[in-house]
């Protein structure tokens, strides 16, 4: 067997990466799925349970959907009276998403569930590669983001000063 080359090795990782991303996401969203939720809805009241109250351009900027996608998930969720939509103390014109008593109670239960799922699917490495899997995928994705931002990837840049523009949840 001959040795791969780096550029094999990157090509590989690229593919197992993005297969990877693919099968856990339609096992997340099946999970997701079997409580009668949208994995949008799902991931608004998994944002709001664990970050607070939020306008709705942070709430998309936190939960990665666009305009039209966050209104009408935030409106789903409203209809079921999980989630209002209050007054913005810091801006008059703005208004604020937050969770309900009853959204509180059932995203509570929602992400118990999920996390159960998600321990079944990753429960099979041993929690110190876990941990490695994640901060791997994070450094992964912040260069990616840095080099979105920024340009050319400078990785003297990387290592003299933190990221600049990166989202502190990457």
């Amino acid at each position: 067997m001959r040795p791969e080359s780096d550029e094999s090795i990157t090509a590989s990782l690229w593919v197992v990466l993005a297969r990877a991303y693919r099968a856990v996401a339609a096992y997340a969203e099946r999970s997701v799925a079997t409580s009668n939720i949208c994995m949008s809805d799902f991931m608004v009241l998994e944002a709001l349970l664990h970050k607070g109250p939020m306008t709705l351009s942070t709430l998309c900027d936190v939960v990665l959907l666009q305009g039209a996608g966050m209104t009408a998930a935030v409106d789903r969720l409203e209809k079921k009276k999980w989630v209002e939509r209050i007054p913005d103390e810091t801006d008059r014109r703005g208004r604020v998403v937050r969770l309900t008593a009853e959204g509180t109670s059932n995203a509570k239960s929602l992400y118990r569930r999920h996390l159960r799922d998600l321990d079944e699917l990753f429960g099979y490495l041993p929690i110190v590669e876990r941990m490695e899997a994640r901060d791997t995928l994070k450094t992964i994705g912040r260069v990616a983001h840095d080099r979105v931002v920024n340009g050319p990837l400078d990785m003297q840049r990387l290592s003299k000063k933190p990221l600049k523009q990166v989202p502190e949840d990457f």
